[in-house]
């Protein structure tokens, strides 16, 4: 994913109100830009810290851009806008990038599915002359780092919304659907993610429930830089 024009550099100043954060641009001026993140942000919220952002091209937007890249506190680069995650993950399964096994002929996006009125990010339909059959991909973006580890964890806050996606994924798989969690790890210098039990201890318990009934869990670690944020490999999943 490139950007065409690159992303503007500025500092941090506050983020606050979920959707609003202030920063310093180059020319030492305050501008409000759109925080598309309403998570907790933990550990990319470091005050002064440098930041990447995408300038808004309609100048009566009421904030002036978007916050895409944060710097944590362990100065490791961190993709915050978690609406790209799942535009990388597709560009990655195009690109063979990302290579579940099996050729599909239709990627959709946000289709209902399951018994708890939930959309599934991506379904993929793979056709053979017999036959149709779907592999259903829900997609969550990791920022969490931590100090002297390579290793990200998710979920950053709890997650009730997190845990019922596992719950309609495990229902998938042990119908016999092709069902997989994602990782975007969107946090550069990232080996590996192991869920977040200190967080959400009910999270990872239904993480552990799907790996164990069968939902494919994967992590795929991403590059960052002010032009372009890519995936480029896979790494494990530490259950």
């Amino acid at each position: 994913m490139k950007f065409n024009p690159p992303l503007q550099q500025g500092k941090l100043i506050k983020r606050y109100r979920r959707f609003l954060t202030d920063i310093e641009t180059t020319t030492g001026e305050t501008m409000t830009i759109h925080c598309p993140n309403t998570g907790s942000m933990l550990n990319c919220l470091l005050p002064e810290s440098d930041l990447w952002y995408e300038a808004s091209q309609y100048p009566h937007r009421k904030t002036k851009g978007t916050w895409v890249i944060a710097t944590t506190p362990f100065v490791r680069l961190a993709n915050v806008n978690t609406h790209l995650a799942n535009r990388l993950i597709e560009e990655a399964l195009e690109n063979g990038t990302i290579n579940l096994g099996l050729p599909y002929n239709k990627l959709q996006r946000e289709v209902k599915y399951g018994n708890e009125n939930s959309r599934i990010d991506i379904r993929l339909t793979h056709l053979t002359p017999d036959s149709e059959s779907f592999t259903y991909i829900e997609v969550k973006s990791v920022t969490l780092g931590f100090k002297d580890s390579d290793i990200a964890a998710f979920p950053d806050a709890v997650t009730t919304r997190g845990t019922k996606h596992l719950r309609e994924l495990t229902e998938l798989a042990k119908n016999g659907t092709n069902a997989v969690l994602i990782y975007c790890v969107n946090l550069e210098g990232i080996t590996g993610v192991r869920p977040a039990d200190e967080i959400d201890a009910e999270y990872g318990k239904a993480l552990r429930v799907a790996a164990k009934n069968g939902v494919k869990i994967l992590a795929f670690a991403t590059s960052i830089t002010p032009n372009e944020i890519k995936i480029t490999h896979e790494i494990p999943v530490l259950l």
